[in-house]
C-alpha cells in the first residue's frame, strides 16, 4: 500500500524549490515525481539582499519574505502534485526543509532561520505539513545540521564495506557508513561546494552556474590563494561541524583575493573549483572511516571539471553518484525531507547526534495540521 509523502527543500543556490513526491512504504524509497520550481526573479533579488552581509533591511521584511516563501513552496507542491496527477488526499504530509537565511549554530543562543511559512502551505494544498527540522537539535546542543545523514545510512549503507556519501550542493557535506550497524554513522559539513563558484561567475559573466564546470576549466589554479583559503580554521576544525553562506560567502572570498596581486577572473574560478575539490577530500583522508567507494549526489554531480579532479584526488577509491545506487542525485536533499517527515509523524528519531553533537536522538520538526 502506497505511503505518499512531498518533499520540498531550496538550498544556498536560493533558485527554487526542488519537489519530490515519494513513496515510503516498504524498505526503499520510491520517487514517484520531481521537478524545480523556479522562484519569480523579484523574490530571489529579496533573498538575495536579505542573505548578503551587510542587509538593512527591517523585520517586516523578514515576515513579508516568510509569507512570499511559504506561497511559493506551497505553489511547488500543488504543481508537484497536478504533474503527477495525484490526489492530495492521498499524501500523508509535507516535509518542508524551508529556505535557510541564517544558520548560527554555536554559543549559548544558537539557532537556525528556515523561512517559508509551513501554516500557508498546510492552509493552500490541505496536506499536512511538517518544518523546522533544525531547531531540537539544536536546542540539544547539537548543529542541527547535516540532517541527510540519517537517510543516507537508511537508504545508502551496505552490511559489507564502508562508503562516504558526498553531498555536492552550495556547501558540500559528507555522511560516513561504516559497513552494517557496527558502527555509528558519522557526517559534516566540508565547506563550500558550488555556492563561490556560483556566486564568482555571477559576477564576472551574469550566469548563475558554470556549465560542465568549462570556466573553470580553462583556468589555471593561483596556488597563493588556495593556501589562503585553505587557511580557514574551519577546514582544521573537527566534528561535529556545519557551515553556510553566513561563513562562506563572496566577502570571505574578497578579504582572500586582498592578500594577492590581481588574478584573473578565470584563474579564481579555477582555484574555487580545486578548493572544493581539496576541501572534501581532505575530509574524506583524515575520516575515521576509510571508504571501499564514495557516492556523490546534488548538482554539483553536474560539474563535470569538479567530478573529474575529485575522481583523480580520491583515486583508487572509486567515485559514483547515487543514481548508480537508486536515488537520483538531483533530488536525493528533498526525498530527506520527505523522509524527515515520516520520521516525525510516526514518533521517530531525524537527527544522528554523533553527526550534530546533539546529546541524544530526537524527534524533529513542528507538525502543521491539514484542515
Amino acid at each position: 500500500m502506497a505511503e505518499r509523502y512531498v518533499g520540498l527543500i531550496s538550498g544556498t543556490s536560493t533558485d527554487g524549490v526542488d519537489a519530490v513526491l515519494v513513496d515510503l512504504h516498504g524498505r526503499s524509497p520510491r520517487l514517484l515525481k520531481a521537478l524545480n520550481h523556479p522562484y519569480p526573479e523579484p523574490l530571489r533579488a529579496r533573498l538575495e539582499s536579505l542573505i548578503t552581509p551587510g542587509w538593512q533591511g527591517t523585520l517586516k521584511e523578514i515576515g513579508h519574505l516568510h509569507a512570499a516563501l511559504g506561497a511559493a513552496f506551497a505553489e511547488a507542491a500543488t504543481r508537484l502534485l497536478e504533474a503527477a496527477a495525484v490526489d492530495p488526499g492521498s499524501v500523508r504530509a509535507i516535509g518542508s526543509h524551508g529556505q535557510t537565511v541564517c544558520h548560527a549554530p554555536q554559543g549559548a543562543e544558537a539557532f537556525s532561520l528556515q523561512l517559508g511559512d509551513p501554516s500557508r502551505i498546510a492552509a493552500t494544498t490541505g496536506i499536512t505539513t511538517v518544518a523546522d527540522f533544525r531547531s531540537k537539535d539544536i536546542a540539544l546542543g547539537g548543529e542541527g545540521a547535516p540532517l541527510v545523514p540519517a537517510f543516507h545510512a537508511a537508504t545508502l549503507q551496505s552490511p559489507e564495506e564502508n562508503r562516504v556519501i558526498l553531498n555536492l550542493g552550495g556547501i558540500a557535506n559528507l555522511s560516513l557508513l561504516p559497513a552494517g550497524t557496527t558502527g555509528p554513522t558519522g557526517g559534516f559539513d566540508t565547506g563550500p561546494a558550488n555556492t563561490l563558484m556560483d556566486g564568482w561567475i555571477h559576477r564576472h559573466r551574469e550566469q548563475t552556474y558554470d556549465r560542465d564546470g568549462a570556466w573553470a576549466a580553462s583556468g589555471a589554479v593561483h596556488p597563493a590563494l588556495l593556501d589562503s583559503m585553505l587557511s580557514d580554521p574551519y577546514f582544521a576544525t573537527r566534528p561535529p561541524k556545519s557551515t553556510g553562506r553566513e561563513h562562506f560567502n563572496a566577502t570571505w572570498l574578497d578579504r582572500h583575493l586582498a592578500k594577492q596581486a590581481a588574478i584573473a577572473p578565470v584563474d579564481v574560478q579555477a582555484t574555487l573549483l580545486e578548493l572544493t575539490a581539496r576541501s572534501i577530500t581532505d575530509a574524506i583522508a583524515v575520516a575515521e572511516t576509510r571508504p571501499a567507494r564514495v557516492i556523490a549526489c546534488g548538482g554539483g554531480t553536474h560539474n563535470r571539471a569538479l567530478m573529474e579532479r575529485l575522481a583523480a584526488l580520491l583515486a583508487p577509491i572509486p567515485l559514483e553518484t547515487s543514481g548508480d545506487h537508486g536515488i537520483p542525485a538531483d533530488w536525493m536533499e528533498a526525498m530527506a525531507f520527505a523522509w524527515l517527515a515520516r520520521q516525525t509523524l510516526h514518533h521517530a528519531p531525524g537527527n544522528v547526534p554523533e553527526v550534530t553533537g546533539a546529546r541524544h536522538p530526537a524527534i524533529l520538526g513542528a507538525i502543521h495540521p491539514a484542515d
